[in-house]
């Protein structure tokens, strides 16, 4: 039986949002488990209320599909396979649809970057602790460590990173070098939530935005469960309210680096919640279409 995250009760042709899981982590460089997060994260779903609150949008109300997962956990080959599976599904969704995807590790994210590529006018901000601007890791230029570097080159420059606490020397020199801009977690936390969105979408200057959440971007102490735990991170409520001020830009979004293996449930949960939100977010911009 296919677990589907709750409240996903559309068919794919109707609905407008539509969920999919990438189970893999064959790059994962410290702690490995994100492959079993996408089903971790469906769970968790149906421990939350399907009203929100706030927006007061009822999840039911909309149409949302969950596609199930691309893969199995022991199905994907190489993370080269990996990313194009990833393009292809993308392709497939937009851009009259709305995609989420749930990792699985980082290094995902680089398929979608192709697949947003042939839209044209848009660009990807990350919400990462860490640079992922390596050239190459271990001898892999697709390795987690890259998917920044990576969506950079793909989009024509297109993107930028919030949260950044963590980084090599040799990225700093090379972010530096090609104008690359990171907002770190030490200036986010000066300025606040609002001050550094605005920032980043001054820099970057396109309609539309995908947004990429490595869960390692919030702090520890919120989401535990993950490979690459940095402290000194964003809270939930920074990013919920960056996935507000973002709503009406939004064409997708991706949730990646929850690892269950080293979590108390919290992680899942909060991942599972800001899915909510990212859906409930873009919604809320389209309440005549969504009546």
């Amino acid at each position: 039986m296919l677990l589907h995250f709750a409240d996903a009760n559309g068919d794919f042709d109707s609905s407008f949002f539509v969920i999919f899981g990438v189970p893999f982590d064959g790059t994962s460089s410290f702690r490995h488990g994100s492959k079993f997060a996408p089903d971790e994260i469906r769970k968790a779903s149906y421990n939350l209320e399907s009203y929100m609150l706030e927006h007061g949008i009822s999840i039911p109300d909309l149409p949302v599909h969950d596609m199930g997962n691309i893969g199995t956990l022991d199905e994907f080959g190489s993370v080269e396979e990996v990313i194009e599976t990833v393009h292809s599904t993308m392709d497939y969704i937009l851009p009259e649809k709305f995609p989420i995807m749930l990792g699985g590790e980082h290094s995902i994210t680089i398929g979608a970057a192709e697949a947003l590529k042939k839209i044209g006018d848009v660009g990807i901000i990350f919400i990462d602790a860490h640079g992922d601007f390596r050239d190459e890791y271990l001898g892999n230029r697709y390795s987690h460590a890259c998917t920044a570097k990576r969506a950079y080159e793909i989009l024509n420059k297109k993107v930028i990173s919030i949260g950044v606490r963590s980084a090599s020397r040799e990225e700093v020199v090379d972010a530096k070098k090609l104008g690359y801009a990171w907002i770190d977690a030490y200036e986010f936390h000066k300025i606040g939530w609002k001050m550094a969105i605005e920032k980043a979408l001054k820099i970057m200057n396109v309609e539309q935005i995908y947004l990429s959440i490595d869960i390692d971007g919030i702090d520890p102490a919120y989401a535990p469960g993950t490979g690459t735990p940095e402290f000194f991170g964003l809270t939930p409520l920074d990013v919920k309210n960056i996935i507000d001020f973002l709503g009406p830009k939004l064409i997708g979004a991706d949730i990646t680096e929850v690892c269950p293996v080293y979590d108390n449930g919290n992680t899942a949960v909060l991942a599972s919640r800001l899915v909510q939100e990212i859906i409930a977010a873009k919604a809320k911009t389209w309440k005549d279409k969504f009546k």
